[in-house]
């Protein structure tokens, strides 16, 4: 494992883990990820050219009223060569919201013993929209939320930066989850240093994502 992939990683790490999307604050018609009350959960394994590295879960519960949420994510990675760890990674963070915009985020991430935090709150959050956009409301890469599939710039919950990105369908093709081929549909990413893919299944759920990193190798999630 060269000092290099892990480099190349760590930048493809920087979207893969960020919390969740927005559409629009004044956006009604956009259906809530899950219900007033309710929680859902997405756990991913996480493999490197098919071995295992690590696992990565995404919860979101709904807080209250005005469509309040709050979503957690947590991931913990290990590479190994010939046994030995070369790169390690953690990663938490908590973001609220209110509907399909982005009203508070704080992470913390380690990789390789050094520690990074983000902490972003009204106003700063507001100034990533820009001055063209009144509302401030900004997603971030929230791959479990298909109104990110509609953005063009998504804030960077381990760097705090936004981030340009275009995002293109790529139709449907067979995806093995849970041991069982199902067919998934499937968008790519630009933007990012490396292309990222996302899988949805038929109901429009997040099932999966893929990406090459560098030297060739692949980094997956598949839902467990």
């Amino acid at each position: 494992m060269s000092a290099s992939f892990a480099v190349r990683a760590t930048g493809l790490l920087l979207g893969l883990l960020a919390g969740i999307a927005a559409a629009g604050d004044d956006d009604a018609g956009a259906a809530p990820v899950v219900a007033m009350g309710a929680a859902k959960t997405w756990d991913f394994s996480v493999t490197l050219d098919g071995k295992p590295i690590g696992e990565h879960r995404f919860n979101l519960r709904a807080t209250g009223d005005e469509r309040l949420m709050q979503s957690t994510s947590q991931a913990d990675f290990v590479v190994t060569l010939l046994g030995i760890p070369v790169f390690r990674y953690h990663h938490h963070a908590v973001e609220d919201w209110r509907g399909n915009c982005l009203r508070g985020l704080e992470a913390s991430t380690e990789e390789n013993g050094r520690t990074t935090r983000v902490r972003l709150r009204g106003d700063e959050l507001a100034a990533h929209g820009g001055e063209g956009d009144a509302s401030g409301c900004m997603m971030s890469f929230a791959y479990w939320n298909p109104a990110m599939l509609g953005q063009t710039r998504l804030i960077n919950a381990q760097t705090g930066k936004t981030d340009a990105v275009r995002v293109v369908a790529l139709g449907s093709a067979p995806i093995e989850v849970r041991g069982q081929q199902v067919t998934g549909r499937r968008w790519r990413i630009s933007g990012p240093p490396e292309a990222i893919d996302v899988w949805y299944g038929p109901k429009g759920d997040w099932i999966g994502l893929d990406a090459t990193v560098s030297g060739g190798r692949r980094l997956s999630y598949r839902l467990r």
